[in-house]
């Protein structure tokens, strides 16, 4: 799974289930102990009581672990349903199991009850919100410089399409800046370059777009590769027409167009995968 693709709300997701599986070693209950006598031996935590155990804590985590791994791997069902939403139904369950045990508990609540409850309702919380509020739906990692090799063998460091680099056409050997030569987007071109038989550029061809900026897509044999970004969630198809999505392009990570669809993109992903990306509207350019 690629943690860049994780957004807040996963990372409050996260975090609240940590803290449950902290609060289940401490104490459930608080025990007035008499001077001079050692109590240490009569407190007990959630792993003495199997039925607590499963049902709040361990449910909580066994939640939050759907809810991530629902969110990195869309389309996969368990009857019917989307591993999110039983990640969320297991969330909602620890919280209403913490609520009612320590309404019952015949004495004061310890800090592994007290501190249960609190992660439980965050837990809750942010399951739910998460593909909801636009703040926790924003990357929680920013968008790092691309460091895989590009399909056809190029470096990434200074390839054509790489965010930051200086425009170097495909081809260009890394680490050597392009001369602007014939050919070079936004570099003068050589008198009579676009007459009949030569393979120059037409006279009028426009600048190169610039970084950031959204062009449409080149078609056909003018297709070079670049790198982009999505600018909210989109699923990735597989290339053979199938509806299942085999991966979702999250906002601040860079991915690889490597060649024209229609008017959709193929596109990498930074493991490896290639799909169809049919809606391309609003893609940054690197």
């Amino acid at each position: 799974m690629n943690i860049r693709s994780l957004t807040r709300g996963d990372g409050v997701v996260i975090g609240a289930a940590v803290v449950l599986f902290i609060a289940s070693f401490l104490d459930l209950a608080s025990i007035d102990c008499p001077s001079g006598i050692d109590c240490s031996d009569y407190g007990t935590n959630a792993w003495d009581s199997l039925g607590l155990l499963m049902s709040m804590f361990l449910a909580g985590v066994i939640g939050a672990a759907l809810v991530v791994v629902g969110r990195a791997l869309p389309g996969r069902k368990v009857a019917g349903l989307d591993l999110g939403q039983f990640g969320v139904a297991f969330c909602v369950f620890a919280l209403w199991t913490a609520f009612w045990t320590i309404i019952d508990m015949p004495s004061d609540a310890g800090a592994g009850m007290i501190l249960g409850l609190l992660a439980a309702i965050v837990l809750a919380a942010g399951a739910i919100a998460a593909p909801l509020v636009p703040a926790l739906k924003a990357p929680l990692m920013g968008a790092p410089r691309p460091q895989v090799p590009g399909p056809y063998g190029g470096q990434p460091q200074g390839g054509y399409g790489y965010p930051g680099a200086q425009g170097q056409p495909y081809g260009t050997q890394g680490g050597q800046p392009p001369q602007g030569g014939y050919g070079y987007p936004g570099a003068p071109q050589p008198q009579g370059a676009s007459q009949a038989g030569q393979p120059g550029a037409p006279a009028d061809a426009g600048q190169a777009p610039q970084g950031g900026a959204t062009p449409a897509p080149a078609s056909g044999g003018d297709f070079s590769p670049f790198w982009f970004a999505v600018p909210v969630a989109r699923p990735l198809y597989p290339e053979d027409g199938s509806p299942t999505p085999l991966a979702e392009l999250a906002p601040g990570t860079w991915y690889l167009a490597v060649e024209q669809r229609g008017s959709g993109l193929i596109a990498q992903t930074q493991d490896g995968r290639r799909g169809v990306l049919q809606d391309t509207t609003g893609i940054q350019r690197g």
